[in-house]
């Protein structure tokens, strides 16, 4: 089996930790090449932490502390500035993967990568790691992944009574970031992210559908 044809057949998770190792791997055996230290890393510990994508940020939540106003985070967008200024998540800075060993970041905050897919972000996530930032995470499936999530999520239509707050919910924070709810999984939904307005203030935020609490289960006699 070719090795193209290998890679087509595995997750974006399983390829994450590919990478991380054969990261890791480099590192161990050739040092930093940005010339800043070595790592000490275990290629384990990478892989347990990729599996169980505790370095790891999903959209989902990443959107809740954008509406929030959440301050206590920077999300770096490794991209190319040309890409940046077509269409970047709100709040984020450009930071390209190669001027990444140079920015201006502290190590005591908390750092989101992002990329197109997610590559980038595997390489810019261990990069730092190895410059011993410790509070570092990858926003999981990218851009990609905001786009089909956030942007342009799919609302089934007929649905069931107990799932219309949650779509609703998924609405309403597609339009606040400009997007466009879906209501069927089509060829087109391959979007082109441009010229979307910007999200509003947080003030003037659209109100949002309660969270559904979780129904709690009945105890035995």
């Amino acid at each position: 089996m070719k090795l193209s044809e290998l890679l087509g057949k595995l997750s974006l998770n399983q390829k994450l930790t590919a990478l991380l190792l054969v990261l890791a791997f480099l590192a161990i055996f050739m040092g930093d090449p940005y010339g800043k230290s070595r790592t000490a890393i275990e290629t384990r510990e990478l892989a347990l932490i990729v599996q169980k994508e505790v370095d790891h940020i999903s959209v989902e939540d990443l959107a809740d502390w954008i509406i929030q106003g959440r301050a206590d985070y920077r999300l770096i967008d490794l991209r190319s500035e040309e890409e940046y200024n077509t269409y970047h998540i709100p709040t984020a800075e450009n930071v390209p993967l190669a001027e990444l060993p140079n920015a201006d970041l502290l190590r005591n905050e908390k750092i989101i990568l992002y990329s197109e897919g997610g590559i980038h972000s595997a390489q810019g996530w261990f990069l730092l790691k190895a410059m011993r930032y410790r509070a570092v995470y990858m926003l999981l499936g990218g851009l990609d992944e905001w786009k089909h999530k956030i942007l342009y999520p799919v609302i089934p239509t007929n649905l069931p009574p107990d799932e219309k707050d949650k779509y609703a919910r998924m609405a309403e924070i597609s339009r606040w970031f400009g997007g466009a709810p879906q209501t069927t999984e089509a060829p087109e939904r391959a979007h082109t992210i441009t010229n979307l307005p910007p999200p509003p203030p947080a003030a003037a935020a659209p109100s949002m559908p309660a969270k559904t609490p979780a129904k709690k289960k009945k105890e035995g006699c």
